[in-house]
């Protein structure tokens, strides 16, 4: 029997709703064993994952999959033949499939009854601005030294030099000892709060185009940062978001509204829990 509840429906909705929709709509073919069509249906069941894309798969990793789609049409008539349906086995597991097919089927179709307006969708957004924060994001090189001494020297070759970026991004090829160092240092775009402490602290406190007038301490040594640029935090704009809030609240209400048709079943029905 089909143990339903609510959470456990929900939880799996979205793997549910999409390896239904790819496996009950199998037109393509890949070919045949012996008469027998290879669809998309019989791709995506050895696939398990509706989010990858048969048809952008290497050409070894697709004749794998087309191997287990033969292998498995093949053993499959075998077993037919060897009479098996008329197993008691078969006949129960076929009934439980059954089930949980017609309860997949049945749960597409609620799904479709969900919507969600652009009112709530709005309102969402208004009620849980900080949750679409983007925090503020920094563009840094570093070069990193072992010791105090050293790293103040290469400050002093970087003051008296004219062009300040490019020496520094020279200095960090051939005295840096982290591996940014073959890139000039460059550590990309980050989160400023995702470097350790003492490092976001002393780049965040850099105006764009300068670098670090005393060495960095840190656990890994003693940086110079150069700051390229700096990028403020903002809050993402609706249009940007909306496709988002619509998952979320599709889900919401749909939980809600299976949640609903199970409790009202659940008080009608006769329950023995062992």
């Amino acid at each position: 029997m089909i143990k339903i509840t609510s959470k456990k429906l929900v939880s799996s909705l979205i793997a549910t709703i999409a390896i239904s929709s790819a496996t009950l709509n199998a037109a393509e073919s890949y070919g045949s064993v012996n008469g027998d069509n290879i669809t998309k249906q019989d791709v995506a069941i050895i696939l398990r994952n509706p989010n990858i894309d048969f048809n952008s798969l290497p050409k070894k990793s697709k004749n794998q999959v087309l191997d287990q789609v033969i292998e498995k049409k093949l053993l499959s008539v075998k077993a037919m033949k060897s009479g098996v349906d008329a197993d008691v086995q078969y006949k129960d597991a076929l009934e439980k499939l059954k089930k949980d097919l017609a309860l997949e089927v049945w749960m597409q179709k609620e799904y479709k009854k969900v919507s969600v307006s652009e009112k709530e969708k709005k309102a969402y957004y208004n009620a849980n601005k900080t949750k679409f924060k983007v925090p503020a994001t920094l563009e840094a090189r570093h070069i990193l030294i072992k010791t105090e001494k050293e790293a103040k020297a290469l400050i002093k070759v970087l003051d008296s030099a004219s062009n300040k970026k490019d020496e520094f991004i020279n200095l960090a090829k051939t005295k840096s000892v982290g591996p940014s160092g073959p890139k000039g240092g460059y550590l990309g775009k980050f989160p400023e709060t995702q470097m350790v402490p003492e490092f976001s602290k002393a780049a965040k406190s850099l105006t764009k185009g300068k670098y670090s007038k005393t060495p960095v301490k840190t656990q890994f040594g003693y940086h110079i940062i150069f700051l390229e640029d700096k990028i403020s935090a903002t809050t993402s704009t609706y249009d940007k978001v909306k496709n988002k809030i619509n998952q979320v609240l599709l889900q919401q209400k749909f939980k809600a509204h299976i949640k609903k048709q199970a409790d009202a079943l659940r008080k009608k029905a006769k329950i023995v829990i062992k």
